[in-house]
């Protein structure tokens, strides 16, 4: 009993020290925070003792910060354009467009530069302080003071918000969702109405609301996913027709015909050693040419030319999403912990300062160490372990030091900005994922049945025999799993959601009764989940690409269930964002990151795949040798692929039979077995170098960034440069410059996001309103102690009152 009490007495000590340095903590980054600038207030929920802490800056804040960063702000208004060519195609045909909708308060476009304190007359909306800067813009700025307010000795990393969220310190983070008065709609609600709704789903995203209410870097997942699912409609309709002409055309196939026939009947060697002999006919029903015909070859080239297309042509729709986004010369700031343990400063020529910076020695050296690391744990448990010890402990132990050992490595990396450790993290889930995943598919596609012998000398790997396929062709089962993939995994993934949609319901009830005593913005915001980020979605979709890609020649109909997927996997994501998961804050991206290399990695694997899979997987090469060689309408084809059983077999077992494959009565390979494969290996190579010429061809022809954004960036830069020097720039000045001629400046806006149709009439949006006490709360901090919880960093915005204004 003593030491159960010395033990629990032990243990409330460090519970109270830990309590006690997370309260010292806590001070003393409050108090560096306040010594910025911040402007902040703390609330307490007593029933829960919840505390809140409500932040926000004031002017001369955001104006000094927005120049470190060099945020982009508005000079002068600049037309519209629409930004969907199909939406410009039908309005020129003067055609009623089915997708096209009507978003209330479509913000205007705008000329931008970056901002600069001393140049603040010039820029457009700053004489109104409350809706100059956009509430994105505003996170932005108070998140970046968050992450580098230090609340002990910055060398031991006792710095920034994250660390202290990863500590228990504070509980949560967060900006809060908009409101506004009754009579308007703020930006939530528009999004909810026009895009989150399932009625929406044929309608074209509002994209540049997206990026206006959650930043950019949410916006390209959803710019990429749903410029993914309207490529893969054509796919699917030419999955369709291949499919259903080869479905009413199978009944006609003549080696079909041959092996169903009971007169031309043939006796079938044993396919193992303990086997019976069996007849052809027996499987007649699995040799149907659903999955395995001439259909595929012209799939097989139309996917991979799709897939091509599809990069190129989204590298050309990022790079204008960048440019009207604002982010295409966007430069991240360094990461806090980089900042702090770099060992040295360069000189950045963009913008003219010096930045933290790392040798690339260092690099190599984190490299070097991180893989000493990985090869000692893994080999660890071989050396340490018994030989006598079972083997459960054998495999546990090599998983267990695995997994340690990948988690330490990539903690000893040091990267530079967020994208860098962001694309490091995505390419090893990724690499794990891939061999996990597709393992099964490609055991199927290109190894099941190659290596099973001959009777009487069956091929064995570690003394188990390998597997062949029905009637010597694979694909019908790479199909099989296929369909069990695509269709099964998105039943799973929709009870998946009926599951989530239940618990958040629950989870809804819980939160309404709570808010029938108070119902403030911070603790509605508090109550929702947590924001999870994109990498699961992005994995997802990236996983599923390369299932269309890889093995489509198996199954022409991979297209359609990834389509209809997407269709439910963009509303459903769009519900997630905008009403179940705590505001997200807005982060820069200018594109997808390292997932377009990782489709750039498929497509290229995927060229490969089909051109092996059409040549050694399916019947196709071998069947037009037979039609050119010996008769074209393929009677006596199935005679012509089977051999006859070696003269040893025959003497053991006095039996004559026959097995699928190309050899001599001696076992070896027949003159026929390397005609095909000299055939096979030729059409791969011209396969292969057609693809990737029409690629190279189309990049040549369209570069990576249009010409048009190029342009457009430069009239840009000749408008901000001018307009800074007190320079006006006038109609006739810019026609001379074959620019489109401005529009009058909106008086009191700010830079708006949207490159679509302005809406001039429509109401104000709630962000051009005097903020009221409960808008003011758009980050929020909480954590867990022993007697309280802590919660709540408000937004960044300005109130209406005086008092806010540095």
């Amino acid at each position: 009993g003593s030491k159960k009490e010395d033990k629990g007495k032990r243990k409330n000590k460090k519970a109270k020290r830990k309590e006690y340095a997370h309260r010292i903590w806590r001070w003393k980054f409050l108090e560096q925070l306040q010594a910025t600038g911040i402007h902040m207030e703390q609330v307490c929920q007593s029933p829960l003792s919840i505390h809140y802490v409500l932040l926000g800056a004031p002017w001369t804040v955001l104006c000094h910060h927005a120049e470190i960063l060099r945020i982009k702000m508005p000079l002068q208004a600049m037309p519209s354009q629409a930004s969907n060519w199909s939406d410009n195609l039908m309005r020129k045909l003067g055609i009623w467009n089915p997708l096209y909708q009507e978003v209330p308060q479509t913000p205007q476009d705008y000329y931008t530069y970056p901002f600069q304190e001393s140049e603040l007359s010039r820029f457009l909306g700053s004489e109104n302080p409350q809706t100059f800067f956009a509430s994105t813009q505003r996170h932005k700025i108070v998140y970046e003071i968050l992450e580098k307010t230090p609340f002990g000795h910055q060398r031991r990393g006792l710095f920034g918000i994250q660390q202290l969220l990863s500590q228990k310190v504070f509980h949560a983070a967060f900006p809060p969702h908009d409101v506004s008065p009754p009579f308007l709609l703020n930006q939530r609600q528009i999004l909810f109405r026009y895009w989150a709704k399932w009625s929406k789903w044929r309608k074209y995203q509002p994209m540049y609301h997206i990026r206006r209410y959650f930043g950019e870097k949410i916006a390209f997942y959803f710019a990429w996913l749903g410029f993914y699912t309207a490529w893969l409609l054509p796919a699917s309709v030419f999955g369709i027709v291949v499919f259903l002409s080869t479905f009413f055309g199978s009944s006609a196939d003549v080696p079909t015909d041959e092996i169903c026939n009971a007169s031309l009947d043939y006796e079938m060697c044993p396919s193992c050693e303990d086997c019976p002999f069996w007849k052809l006919s027996t499987i007649c029903e699995a040799t149907g040419q659903l999955f395995d015909n001439k259909g595929i070859v012209i799939f097989s080239v139309f996917m991979s030319l799709w897939a091509v297309m599809f990069l190129e042509n989204w590298k050309r729709k990022s790079a204008r999403l960048a440019y009207q986004w604002d982010c295409l010369d966007s430069k991240e700031q360094p990461l806090p912990p980089f900042a702090v343990m770099a060992p040295l400063t360069s000189w950045d020529l963009i913008t003219d300062q010096e930045e933290p910076d790392s040798p690339q020695k260092n690099d190599f050296l984190h490299i070097f160490v991180a893989a000493s690391i990985v090869a000692a744990m893994v080999t660890a448990p071989r050396t340490c372990l018994p030989s006598s010890a079972p083997g459960v402990f054998n495999l546990w132990g090599k998983v267990l030091a695995s997994l340690t050992a990948a988690l330490f490595s990539f903690a000893v990396e040091m990267h530079k900005t967020q994208s860098k450790f962001e694309d490091a993290l995505v390419w090893k889930v990724f690499v794990f994922h891939f061999v996990n995943i597709y393992s099964v598919p490609i055991y199927i596609a290109f190894f099941k049945g190659r290596f099973s012998g001959y009777p009487g000398h069956y091929g064995t790997f570690f003394g188990m025999q390998n597997e062949n396929c029905i009637n010597n062709s694979c694909l019908i089962e790479l199909a099989q799993e296929m369909l069990v993939i695509m269709v099964g995994k998105q039943i799973f993934n929709t009870l998946k959601l009926q599951s989530w949609k239940h618990k958040h319901k629950l989870r809804s009830s819980r939160k309404r009764k709570k808010e029938k005593t108070s119902e403030i913005l911070w603790e509605a915001n508090y109550e929702l989940l947590e924001s999870q980020g994109l990498f699961q979605e992005y994995l997802e979709m990236v996983i599923q690409f390369g299932f269309i890609t890889i093995f489509v020649a198996s199954c022409p109909l991979a297209p359609l269930f990834a389509l209809l997927n997407n269709w439910l996997e963009i509303r459903t994501d769009a519900q997630k964002f905008v009403c179940q998961y705590r505001r997200p804050m807005a982060e820069k991206a200018q594109n997808i990151g390292m997932w377009f290399f990782l489709l750039q990695f498929i497509t290229h694997l995927a060229i490969i795949s089909n051109a092996f899979l059409i040549a050694f997987t399916s019947n196709f090469l071998q069947r037009t040798y037979y039609k050119y060689a010996y008769a074209w309408d393929l009677h006596g084809y199935t005679n012509f692929t089977l051999a006859q059983a070696p003269g040893a077999f025959v003497a053991k077992y006095n039996h004559t039979c026959r097995y699928q494959a190309f050899r001599e009565d001696d076992g070896q390979h027949s003159f026929t077995f390397w005609k095909l494969l000299a055939i096979r290996l030729a059409f791969i190579v011209v396969f292969e170098h057609l693809i990737f010429f029409l690629g190279w061809l189309n990049d040549l022809v369209g570069p990576d960034i249009p010409a048009s954004v190029k342009i457009e960036e430069k009239q840009e830069h000749f408008v901000g440069k001018h307009t800074l020097a007190d320079y006006k720039v006038t109609s006739s000045t810019l026609q001379a410059l074959s620019l489109p001629p401005p529009l009058h400046p909106i008086r009191g806006g700010r830079h708006s996001e949207d490159s679509g149709h302005p809406c001039s009439t429509q109401p104000a949006s709630p962000d051009d309103l005097p903020m009221s006490r409960e808008q003011r709360s758009s980050e929020s901090l909480h954590s867990e102690g022993s007697s309280e919880h802590w919660g709540g960093l408000p937004d960044q915005a300005l109130s209406s009152s005086a008092a806010w204004r540095g």
